[in-house]
């Protein structure tokens, strides 16, 4: 890490002789290029200068400790030693926080859809079950949660539920969610109480805004219809209900859940934008032959990332092989650890990314 540093270094150096170039100097574009660049590496920098006169101090204060006889300064000298240490560690990883690039989607709000799998009316309430825990989960860090769409089934369960949960950071806490969820448990329904495996599977989409994706109006079927409610009845008279239907990729998204049918529109927009930025970044996900992380972050649905075992109490993410008990509080939105674990596996993927090495 130290030598990628030092690279930086050298870079952050490299650009401010450019800058003061007589021959560059004249050429505005190009000055402004370089001091974008600069700017974006001197958090970096400073940190590492820091880094280096604070290890400096402690080479000083350790030779100062190897000649001095007196016990009252020797341990006064210790103590310095121990806290110019401490200080150095926490530098370290100030570094190495700053050295992973950051993925500038986090801070956006997020779509989630959640699709029963196979399971037949039990993969239906646990997909219902998954849509309540995202929403406690919101809940608990004050963001909102917008349903957009809903088809439910007979038993109270969920075929899908399309729903956007708007607070800061929801992307960031909330991307690596997208996958397989397996449940294992005795249904209610199953008189011999045999356990029932079946699944439901999550897309986290960032939303994006209109600037950053452009639509044209000619390639949009609209239609309109009543919105439904449990068991398919009309429950609104008026055709408030919006389906947009993108011609050239043939993605459909439904919104239904708002009066008004103005509303309706604008939010199966921005369902819609969601869906065709995640498309084109996996296109390019796959195109690139040295993609990384085989396991956190690839977003495919098809992955099975975490297991919901009731008999025995617990949650396994098979991602990084971290298990928890407390089934129930999972499901009642407490997923911070499990979040935290798959999060942390993450930084130290894109660490040794960011420093040239293989993952």
């Amino acid at each position: 890490m130290l030598e990628k540093l030092a690279e930086i270094e050298r870079r952050y150096e490299e650009l401010s002789q450019l800058m003061a170039d007589p021959e560059i100097v004249m050429d505005h574009h190009r000055v402004t290029e370089l001091a974008q660049e600069q700017a974006e590496i001197a958090q970096v920098v400073q940190a590492y200068r820091r880094y280096r006169a604070a290890e400096q101090e402690l080479a000083g204060a350790r030779e100062l400790l190897e000649v001095e006889e007196d016990p009252e300064m020797v341990e006064l000298i210790r103590d310095e030693v121990s806290q110019l240490q401490a200080h150095l560690d926490t530098l370290s990883d100030e570094m190495t926080q700053l050295l992973l690039p950051t993925d500038p989607l986090d801070k956006k709000n997020v779509i989630v859809e959640v699709r029963a799998g196979a399971g037949g009316d039990e993969a239906g309430l646990f997909a219902a079950d998954l849509y309540r825990m995202y929403s406690r989960y919101a809940e608990d860090r004050g963001w909102t949660v917008n349903l957009l769409d809903a088809h439910e089934s007979g038993i109270g369960g969920f075929k899908e539920i399309v729903f956007e949960i708007e607070g800061r950071g929801a992307y960031s806490r909330l991307k690596f969610e997208s996958g397989v969820h397996r449940v294992q448990r005795v249904p209610t329904t199953e008189s011999s109480g045999r356990i029932h495996t079946s699944t439901a599977t999550v897309a986290v989409l960032p939303e994006v805004e209109e600037v950053e994706l452009d639509i044209k109006p000619d390639d949009i079927r609209e239609e309109f219809f009543h919105s439904s409610g449990p068991g398919g009845q009309n429950v609104n008279k008026v055709t408030t209900a919006v389906r947009l239907i993108h011609l050239s990729t043939g993605i459909v998204v439904t919104s239904q859940d708002e009066r008004s049918q103005i509303k309706n529109r604008q939010k199966a927009m921005t369902h819609l934008r969601a869906k065709l930025y995640a498309m084109e970044e996996e296109k390019q996900h796959r195109e690139r032959s040295d993609a990384r992380r085989a396991q956190v972050g690839t977003g495919d649905r098809s992955e099975k990332i975490r297991t919901y075992n009731f008999p025995q109490d617990r949650v396994t993410d098979h991602r990084v092989g971290y298990t928890r008990h407390n089934l129930p509080g999972v499901l009642n939105g407490s997923l911070d650890d499990i979040i935290d674990q798959v999060a942390t596996y993450d930084q130290a993927e894109r660490l040794q990314e960011a420093m040239g090495t293989s993952a």
